[in-house]
C-alpha cells in the first residue's frame, strides 16, 4: 500500500512539472522510502529556509573582513566572487547589510514591528542558509545595522522622527534621508530587536552603524522630539545608548562604527561619539579611518587621501593608546577586551586607490603602536580590520 500511495504522489508531482527521480519505472525501494519525505518537503516548499544556525565555535582572533551589500549577499555570482576571495586571500570575515541606511531589513525577521512598518525587503530569501554556507567555509559573519538614519521608521512612526523647525515636516539630510531621534528608548529597542534576531540566526557579530547624531544637512533646523540640547550633551545620549546595547545584547558579539576623527579627538566632534564610551560595551570599535574623509591639512597634509599610511597609523596609534590607558586604569578584570578594528578605504575618493594605497593602510595597522609606556601590548588591543568598497569590487592585489 505504501508503494502505491507514493507512486501516485510522485506521479502528481511529475504532472506538476517537478522531476524527482530519473527512473524508467516508478517502483521504489525501501531505501528510497527513507529519503523521500525530505525530498518532498523541499519540493512542496521550495522557498523554505533551513533551521537557525549557531555562531562559529572558534571565531578568528584577528578579523579581516570584506563589506557586502544585501544585494551582493543575495547574488549567486557575487557570492562566488567573495568565496574566491576567502579561498585565495587573507580575508576571513564578511560584513553584510541586514538593515541599511534607509531602514530596510534585507530579510524577513521575527520582529513584529518590522512587519507592521513594512520595513523589510526580502533580498536575502534564505538568510540561515547563507550563514551556514559561510560558516561551512570558516567565514566569520557580521551583520551591519544602520541605527538612527532610518527613513522607513521615520515615515511609519513620525512621532519618533526629527522634524524641520521651519516646516514641521520630517527633516531630511542633503541626500533626502530621514533620521529618528537618538534619544528615543523606543528606537533603541527597535534596533535591538533586529540585532537580536540576527544573533539568534547565527550571525557571529552585529555591527552598529550610524550610532550618532546627524552630521550633514541643515542641522540647525532640526527639532528633536526627545533630545533636549539645553540640558543634555549629545555624547551623554550616545554613551547611554552604548551602555544600553551592552546590557540587552551579548556584548562579546556586538560592535560599533565611529567617525575616523573620533579615534584621536578628545572631545565630541558634534555627533555624540566619544571613543572611551565604546570600551567594554563592544567586542570591537570600528573607526571609519578613510584617508579621503580627513580635512585638508590634517597632519599638515594638503591631501590626506594621498597619504593612507600616515593617516591610518596616526589614527590607530591614538586609538590604541587611549584603549590601553583605559584598561590600565581599570580596577577589575573585564570578561573580554574591546579591540580596535578600523575600516580601510578601497574606493577612489581624493585619490586613485590602487593596491599600494590599500595595502599601505593594512601595513599601518600592523605597525601601529601604543604611544605611551604600557603594560599592555598593542597586539592585544588590535582586532583586525574591515575593508570598504561601495561597489563591493575589491583590489585583490592588495590582499595577501
Amino acid at each position: 500500500m505504501k508503494k502505491i500511495v507514493i507512486t501516485l504522489l510522485i506521479g502528481g508531482l511529475l504532472v506538476g512539472g517537478f522531476i524527482l527521480l530519473t527512473r524508467d519505472s516508478y517502483v521504489i525501494s525501501y531505501t528510497d522510502l527513507v529519503k523521500l519525505p525530505e525530498v518532498i518537503t523541499e519540493v512542496v516548499n521550495p522557498d523554505s529556509d533551513i533551521e537557525k544556525q549557531k555562531p562559529l565555535k572558534n571565531p578568528p582572533r584577528y578579523v579581516k573582513a570584506v563589506y557586502a551589500t544585501s544585494w551582493s549577499a543575495a547574488s549567486t555570482k557575487k557570492l562566488a566572487y567573495f568565496m574566491n576571495l576567502f579561498n585565495t586571500t587573507e580575508l576571513n570575515a564578511i560584513v553584510i547589510d541586514i538593515k541599511d541606511y534607509t531602514g530596510l531589513v534585507s530579510y524577513l525577521p521575527d520582529v513584529p514591528q518590522v512587519k507592521e512598518y513594512d520595513a523589510y525587503e526580502v533580498r536575502i530569501s534564505k538568510i540561515n542558509k547563507l550563514i551556514k554556507m559561510l560558516h561551512d567555509n570558516n567565514v566569520y559573519v557580521i551583520g551591519r545595522v544602520a541605527v538612527f538614519e532610518d527613513t522607513k521608521l521615520a515615515m511609519a512612526r513620525p512621532e519618533l522622527a526629527l522634524k524641520d523647525k521651519r516646516t514641521g515636516e520630517i527633516w531630511r539630510t542633503n541626500k533626502d534621508i530621514a533620521w529618528v531621534d537618538p534619544a528615543s528608548r523606543e528606537v533603541w529597542d527597535y534596533n535591538i530587536a533586529i540585532a537580536n534576531d540576527a544573533l539568534n540566526r547565527g550571525f557571529d557579530e552585529v555591527n552598529f552603524d550610524y550610532v550618532r547624531f546627524p552630521s550633514d544637512g541643515s542641522i540647525s533646523n532640526i527639532d528633536y522630539p526627545f533630545y533636549t540640547a539645553s540640558t543634555t550633551l549629545k555624547s551623554v545620549v550616545i554613551g547611554k545608548f552604548f551602555n544600553y546595547l551592552a546590557t540587552r545584547l551579548p556584548r562579546e558579539r556586538i560592535s560599533a562604527d565611529v567617525f575616523g576623527d573620533v579615534a584621536h579627538a578628545r572631545i565630541d566632534i558634534g555627533v555624540g561619539q566619544i571613543l572611551e564610551d565604546t570600551f567594554d560595551n563592544f567586542v570591537g570599535v570600528y573607526p571609519m579611518t578613510y584617508p579621503s574623509h580627513y580635512a585638508k591639512n590634517f597632519l599638515g597634509l594638503a591631501k590626506p587621501a594621498e597619504h593612507p599610511y600616515e593617516v591610518m597609523k596616526y589614527s590607530v596609534d591614538h586609538a590604541l593608546t587611549r584603549l590601553a590607558k583605559y584598561y590600565e586604569a581599570s580596577t577589575s578584570t573585564p570578561p573580554f577586551m574591546t579591540r580596535v578594528r578600523p575600516w580601510i578605504q578601497d574606493f577612489d575618493l581624493g585619490a586613485d586607490y590602487d593596491a599600494d594605497k590599500v595595502r599601505a593602510q593594512i601595513q599601518a595597522i600592523d605597525d601601529a603602536v601604543i604611544l605611551s609606556t604600557s603594560t599592555i601590548s598593542a597586539s592585544e588591543l588590535k582586532g583586525g580590520w574591515a575593508i570598504w568598497s561601495p561597489s563591493n569590487n575589491y583590489t585583490v592585489e592588495a590582499l595577501r
